[in-house]
């Protein structure tokens, strides 16, 4: 999850998808100072938190996307045996310098190194508004996770995250107002943006339907959704915010593998 300051932005020219996976080798670093070892309040306040509670009392977990391995070993210091994945050499050489217990494997999310129904609990944060196309990467995880198994899906909001959405001090109406307004939700974009100078991230959006339908077709059933309110610390860090904070940034679909 970016912090926040790219809401609005449109997409940079002159990159395209196909560079997804170099980008997110070259600006590894970018993410590692900027969403670990306690820098981003999103991450310590809510991301982390939730994750910990999610996943308590699954035995077996997969960390798909795991970056530099942050949520596997918090998951690891809990008792779970944790395996993370990534597409990301560069990420996937931190997470094994940092230690913590967990096992990593170097892998894209639609093909899984992995037995079938191997896992007992399957965790994704923030990942699969970069991961394109979706079905695949979705059956992976319903093959992978054991039935009666849960995934926790975290997502930058899809409906109130869209590119293009942003709060609005609107002075040409009188009297004044603000609001904050949605792009256009319903149109499946891909992007390359810039979140911080110099910096690009391949965003894929999708409205909710896609991901509850895509999951739901593969035997992964919405048990709960979770749209928490922004917490004080990224409040704190983006005064800019704070006329919106009843805009959720985060959104987090818990599923449960249908049994066999």
């Amino acid at each position: 999850m970016t912090s926040g300051d790219g809401a609005g932005q449109p997409p940079v020219t002159g990159l395209d998808q196909d560079s997804a996976p170099s980008l997110w080798e070259e600006h590894s670093q970018w993410w590692q100072d900027g969403f670990t070892a306690g820098a981003d309040p999103e991450y310590e306040e809510q991301i982390l938190p939730l994750a910990r509670h999610l996943m308590s009392g699954y035995a077996n977990v997969l960390d798909l996307g795991a970056g530099e391995g942050q949520i596997a070993r918090l998951l690891t210091e809990d008792g779970a045996t944790v395996t993370g994945v990534d597409p990301t050499w560069s990420q996937m050489e931190v997470a094994a310098e940092r230690g913590g217990g967990p096992s990593y494997a170097v892998a894209a999310a639609a093909e899984l190194p992995h037995a079938d129904a191997c896992f007992d609990a399957v965790i994704a944060c923030l990942v699969f508004e970069h991961i394109d196309p979706l079905e695949p990467a979705i059956a992976e995880v319903a093959r992978v996770v054991r039935p009666g198994g849960r995934f926790a899906l975290f997502l930058n909001h899809p409906l109130l995250q869209v590119p293009g959405s942003g709060w609005i001090d609107d002075h040409m109406v009188d009297p004044p107002d603000q609001y904050w307004r949605v792009g256009p939700y319903l149109v499946e974009s891909h992007e390359v943006e810039e979140v911080h100078k110099d910096v690009f991230i391949p965003f894929v959006h999708r409205p909710m339907h896609r991901y509850i339908n895509t999951l739901a077709a593969h035997g992964l059933q919405l048990r709960e959704m979770l749209e928490p309110a922004p917490p004080q610390g990224f409040l704190d860090k983006n005064p800019f915010y704070a006329a919106a904070a009843a805009i959720p940034r985060l959104l987090v679909l818990v599923c449960e593998r249908e049994a066999e």
